[in-house]
C-alpha cells in the first residue's frame, strides 16, 4: 500500500524517488498503482507519491524552492517517475511544475522535452518523420475555420479525424467522404485542433502497442476492436492479445520511434500496412498495461535504479 504525502507528518523525509500524479481527485489507473507499489517496496521511506495539487514551487533568495501546501520544504528527489497524462498538460501548470523540478537537479522519466513532443499528436508526427520514421499521411492546421479545413481538395478521404490531444480513443471517427466531413465539421469542439490522416485500410480496427522501456521492446498487445468499428482501444469495448516477439519488425520500429521522441517509458501504437509492415499511429509518454503484462513493471523498476546508478557515478566527489 503507497501512502501519499497528504497524509505525511508536516515534514516529510526526503526521498531519492518520486512519483508524480495528477491532481486530487482523479483515481490512479490500476498500472500505476502497481508500479507505485513496486517502487514503494524496493526504496521504502526512500520512495514518495505526490499528486501535482500538493507542492508549491518558486524562487526565494535568488534559489529555487520547493515546499509543500503546509509551508514544508522539500528536497528536489533524484529520480521523478511522471504518470501524469501528456496530452491534458498545461504550460503554466503542469509543465512548469516538471521543469521546475528538472531546473533543480531532478532527473526526470520521461523529460519534459520528451513530454512536450508527446503530448501533441501533430508535434509526435513532426519528429517521427525527420527521424525517417513511417508514419501515415496526416494534416492539420493552427486557427483556420474547420469549416473551411475539411472543404480543402487535398484532403483525401476516407480518413481518420481525431483531436490533436485525444486519448484512449476518444474523438476518433472514420469519415469516409468530404460530405460527411462537411456535415459534422459544424458539431465538432473548436477548443483544440482535429488532424485528417491517412486510413490504413489493412489495419481497420487493429493497432498493435508495443511497452519499450530503456530502448528495449518489453511488452507488445495486438488490440481488435469489437464488431469490426475502427478504434480498437480496450476503453471502446476492445479485445487485446498479447504477441511479444510475434512481429519483431514492430519491435524494432517502436524502439526508433520512442528514441525519436526521446522517450524512456512509451506505448507505441503501430498500424499494420501488411503482415509484416507498420506504419506509426502514436506515442504514448504514460502508458498503462494489462495485468497479464508481466514484465513492464520490473522493467521500468530496473531503469529507475540504472538512472539512480548513473547518476551517482555522474557526482563529483566532495
Amino acid at each position: 500500500m503507497v501512502t501519499s504525502p497528504r497524509a505525511l507528518p508536516a515534514t516529510p523525509a526526503p526521498a531519492d524517488v518520486w512519483m508524480l500524479v495528477r491532481q486530487h481527485p482523479a483515481v490512479l489507473r490500476r498500472s500505476t498503482r502497481e508500479l507505485a507499489a513496486a517502487l514503494a517496496e524496493t526504496y521504502g521511506p526512500r520512495f514518495a507519491v505526490w499528486h501535482t495539487d500538493e507542492l508549491l514551487f518558486g524562487v526565494q533568495g535568488g534559489r529555487l524552492v520547493l515546499r509543500t501546501l503546509g509551508g514544508a520544504d522539500l528536497p528536489a528527489p533524484q529520480v521523478v517517475c511522471v504518470r501524469q497524462l501528456a496530452g491534458p498538460m498545461h504550460n503554466d501548470r503542469e509543465v512548469t511544475l516538471l521543469r521546475h523540478l528538472e531546473r533543480m537537479g531532478s532527473t526526470l522519466i520521461n523529460t519534459v522535452e520528451a513530454q512536450l513532443k508527446s503530448r501533441n499528436k501533430v508535434w509526435q508526427l513532426q519528429e517521427l518523420a525527420l527521424a525517417g520514421l513511417p508514419v501515415p499521411d496526416t494534416l492539420s492546421y493552427a486557427t483556420a475555420p474547420l469549416e473551411g479545413v475539411v472543404r480543402n481538395p487535398r484532403l483525401d478521404t476516407p480518413c481518420v479525424v481525431k483531436s490533436v490531444s485525444g486519448a484512449k480513443g476518444g474523438q476518433v471517427f472514420l469519415a469516409p467522404d468530404p460530405h460527411l466531413l462537411t456535415e459534422v465539421a459544424g458539431s465538432l469542439t473548436q477548443e483544440t485542433p482535429f488532424l485528417f490522416q491517412e486510413h490504413i485500410a489493412h489495419s481497420h480496427g487493429r493497432t498493435l502497442r508495443v511497452i519499450v522501456v530503456g530502448s528495449k521492446p518489453v511488452e507488445a498487445v495486438l488490440h481488435t476492436s469489437h464488431n469490426g468499428t475502427l478504434t480498437a482501444n480496450i476503453a471502446k469495448g476492445g479485445s487485446a492479445a498479447l504477441c511479444a516477439g510475434r512481429y519483431p519488425q514492430a519491435e524494432e520500429l517502436a524502439v526508433r520511434a520512442a528514441h525519436a521522441l526521446g522517450l524512456d517509458i512509451a506505448g507505441v501504437d503501430l498500424l499494420f500496412t501488411s503482415e509484416e509492415t507498420f506504419t506509426i499511429c502514436e506515442v504514448n509518454a504514460v502508458p498503462g498495461w494489462r495485468p497479464e503484462m508481466t514484465a513492464i513493471t520490473p522493467a521500468i523498476t530496473a531503469h529507475i535504479a540504472h538512472t539512480l546508478t548513473a547518476r551517482h557515478h555522474q557526482t563529483p566527489p566532495t
